[in-house]
């Protein structure tokens, strides 16, 4: 019988990675109206989508004022929250996007150090 060698895991991540370059991103963002941190928000989300997604990725963006339901089946509790639903796992993120590093582990873009 064979046993198993330990995978390494920047070879494991490295598979992950060439999986998920196939794999669109369905994301929620979900900010309370047109706060500068909202505008804040949606713009780095935009810009760190466009520049590591390339057009594989559903954004939709949810004001959390104009559908209070969408907000509290989520359960979300800040504003601005994003909520990665695709791939799995589910993971949610709060802020203002601005920490690009923080954002592309969140997403599983990038491996945490």
């Amino acid at each position: 019988m064979r046993r198993k060698e330990p995978k390494d895991s920047a070879e494991s991540f490295e598979r992950s990675a060439q999986k998920a370059a196939q794999e669109t991103y369905v994301l929620r963002l979900y900010v309370a109206g047109m706060t500068p941190k909202s505008v804040r928000a949606i713009t780095n989300l935009r810009k760190i989508c466009a520049e590591h997604l390339h057009g594989r990725y559903e954004l939709e963006v949810v004001d959390v004022y104009q559908q209070p339901v969408l907000s509290v089946g989520e359960q979300i509790i800040a504003a601005p929250t994003l909520i990665k639903k695709l791939p799995l796992p589910l993971r949610k993120l709060i802020g203002d996007m601005s920490n690009t590093e923080r954002v592309l582990v969140g997403l599983d873009l990038k491996p945490k150090r």
